[in-house]
């Protein structure tokens, strides 16, 4: 007797799989082909002393000291916003919601220079740090101040869900068993969220890395002071060192796929972990 294949409003497996192949590579893999073929495809020493170079060590330095930090913020803050959007009831929590997503929606440049003009010593908020001797804009603070800004929607929209998830009767239980609140936090929320709260920090890191619009206004661009490495593989193109650009643009683009990498095996570890315990 011969099955019959469910009825499906979209064509043939094969049809949508060589679509969804032809559109990846067009969009996606044959633009970071040519990139690695084009950082690839230069001489050993060319390439070494691209990536070894003081200024390009420097501005790695900076992109991931910063990028580490502002998703290391985020994922703290991230965590309580995300907490209070989904167990509490107040009024304006729609539009609170909604204004997580103002960075997705809100091109980089104009981010940029709102915070540029906010964290100015003569702005609404630098007005206030500069007598305390805090230098916001054109400074790795700002650097910092600006990845945030852009990083905080990947970690509450990460999270959100699993909190949503999270039965409030297993907190109950752990209260009503003698249970102190930082020990249920500890032992019953923070395990259950511990995979969506880093792959939402991954997701950050790898998104702060590759920021470049919001960063160049607040940074001042100062070569080996507040130059982050997108701007740095600009610059050499701007001066048409397109090996040097495509050698940072390489190690850029592998840096991403590990980071990639690192989430879909935590997720995967945690999805193997959660089988084991049933």
């Amino acid at each position: 007797m011969q099955l019959k294949r469910p009825h499906s409003v979209v064509p043939g497996f094969g049809l949508t799989l060589g679509y969804t192949v032809s559109y990846l590579s067009l969009i996606v893999l044959i633009p970071l082909s040519a990139v690695v073929v084009r950082g690839a495809n230069q001489p050993w020493a060319s390439f070494k002393d691209a990536i070894f170079d003081t200024r390009t060590l420097l501005a790695w330095r900076l992109t991931f000291g910063t990028a580490f930090v502002a998703s290391l913020v985020n994922a703290f803050f991230g965590l309580i916003v995300a907490w209070v959007l989904v167990r509490y009831d107040f009024p304006g929590r729609r539009i609170l919601d909604a204004l997580i997503d103002m960075p997705f929606a809100l091109p980089t440049a104009v981010s940029g220079i709102a915070l540029t003009a906010i964290y100015a010593d003569n702005g609404w908020v630098g007005q206030f740090l500069k007598p305390l001797g805090i230098k916001a804009v054109f400074s790795p603070l700002g650097i910092v101040i600006a990845l945030t800004f852009i990083g905080l929607p990947f970690i509450v929209r990460t999270v959100q869900p699993t909190i949503e998830d999270l039965d409030p009767a297993v907190e109950e239980a752990a209260t009503l068993l003698g249970a102190h609140r930082l020990t249920t936090l500890r032992r019953v929320i923070l395990p259950a969220i511990q995979p969506a709260l880093v792959a939402g920090f991954v997701t950050a890191f790898a998104r702060c890395l590759g920021e470049y619009g919001s960063v160049i206004f607040i940074s001042g661009n100062m070569p080996m002071r507040t130059e982050i490495a997108s701007l740095l593989i600009v610059t050499k193109l701007q001066q048409f060192d397109y090996a040097g650009a495509s050698a940072i643009a390489l190690l850029m683009l592998v840096s991403s796929f590990l980071l990639l990498f690192l989430v879909n095996f935590s997720q995967w570890w945690s999805t193997r972990a959660q089988r084991r315990e049933l």
